[in-house]
């Protein structure tokens, strides 16, 4: 599977990009997952729900299903879960896009504003590999992006990950 991670400050537009672009990979024949890094505890459910209290009885993983979807709530008693590892637990599919996990190793894609006053990252991470924004910079030996044109940001997507649309097993 092919991986990219969208990284930036907080409010600088990660989601709005990724919701962006999703619609406009599958258009194209790409099946796409996503991984969110969350820097705070968060919790998909919710006290007094079946699948809560299965989780407080002490069991492991809580697997919770319909006819629309399945999700597997797993709980980690050790340290955080290495993205490699999340990876590895997920079906195949052409591209998995990472909002996060900025201090793993792999190719990412920054959002960067200037107008929200926050330095870009990609100075400081060689494996930033691009940079969108929504202001011309000069100084930038990345490729830049215009923020807001996600139709070319998809079409380098696939360019740069070398995708062939269906390649993947996955759904």
């Amino acid at each position: 599977m092919q991986v990219l991670g969208i990284v930036g400050w907080s409010g600088s537009g990660k989601t709005t990009l990724l919701t962006a672009l999703i619609p406009r990979l599958r258009a194209a024949g790409v099946t796409v997952s996503t991984i969110k890094h969350a820097h705070h505890g968060f919790d998909m459910d919710r006290p007094g729900k079946d699948t809560y209290r299965h989780r407080e009885a002490g069991a492991r993983e809580v697997l919770v299903a319909t006819a629309r979807r399945w999700a597997l709530l797993h709980e980690v008693d050790g340290p955080e879960p290495a993205l490699p590892d999340l990876l590895a637990r997920m079906a195949p599919v052409d591209l998995v896009l990472v909002e996060g996990f900025k201090t793993h190793e792999f190719p990412k894609l920054e959002v960067h504003r200037p107008a929200l006053g926050k330095p870009p990252i990609w100075p400081d991470w060689p494996d930033v590999v691009a940079v969108a924004t929504d202001a011309k910079l000069t100084d930038c030996p990345r490729t830049v992006l215009a923020l807001d044109d996600p139709a070319a940001i998809a079409a380098w997507i696939m360019a740069f990950r070398r995708i062939q649309p269906g390649a993947s097993t996955g759904p």
